[in-house]
């Protein structure tokens, strides 16, 4: 199983992606984390990609490129992959063909969460952090016991600067204007299926499972 899920920021790819990862056993590769790692390092890659995160805007694709071609360059390249935050552009989705054509990989299929612009809206902009433990809330639909405080550490939580209202917008209109041509670049290859991505998140799982015809267990 070789899959990439597509979807406005905060359509759930993440955590769709990591269910998967779970439950069945393939690798989880998301761009996303790895650029924030290396911002929160302050790495030379982290340097370049600070400023596009910070504002809501797309990496350039050579950065976020060299990241993939490098992850599935090493030893360890993971044959079975839930792929998270990439590609992100039709020029992105040209090189990752080609890093896989360099493999010898084919993938499976792409996955597009379909979300409304409202719900991405509020999803995101509630949200709130634990920078020590993780864990995650949402000041309306997930309040942690005590305003403010991480209910598993104690340490306060909060906002990351891409979640903040203006960004999570502009993170939109990036998304329409730039990865919705990855939907008809992948249905023309016969890869895309299309699931609603509000709801229950085991619901949303489900209803993966049933348009990519796969069983619950392990398959990689």
């Amino acid at each position: 199983m070789r899959l990439i899920l597509v979807g406005p920021p905060g359509s759930g790819k993440g955590t769709q992606a990591k269910l998967l990862c779970e439950r069945l056993g393939p690798v989880y590769i998301g761009t996303g984390e790895i650029l924030r790692e290396a911002v929160s390092l302050g790495t030379p890659l982290g340097r370049r990609a600070k400023p596009y995160m910070v504002n809501g805007k797309l990496a350039p694709d050579d950065l976020v490129n060299e990241v993939v071609a490098d992850r599935f360059s090493r030893d360890d390249r993971p044959d079975c992959f839930v792929l998270d935050g990439y590609p992100r552009t039709v020029a992105q989705a040209a090189s990752f063909d080609q890093v896989l054509r360099q493999q010898f990989l084919d993938l499976t299929a792409v996955v597009l969460l379909i979300v409304d612009d409202k719900v991405i809206v509020h999803r995101l902009s509630g949200r709130r952090s634990c920078p020590n433990c993780k864990a995650t809330y949402h000041i309306i639909d997930k309040p942690p016991k005590v305003a403010g405080v991480c209910e598993q550490c104690g340490s306060a939580l909060s906002q990351r600067d891409d979640d903040r209202e203006e960004t999570v917008r502009e993170r939109l209109r990036v998304y329409h204007q730039n990865t919705e041509e990855l939907i008809p670049y992948y249905r023309r290859q016969r890869l895309l299926r299309e699931v609603p991505g509000e709801g229950a998140i085991e619901k949303i799982y489900g209803t993966l499972l049933q348009v990519l015809n796969l069983q619950a267990g392990p398959s990689c």
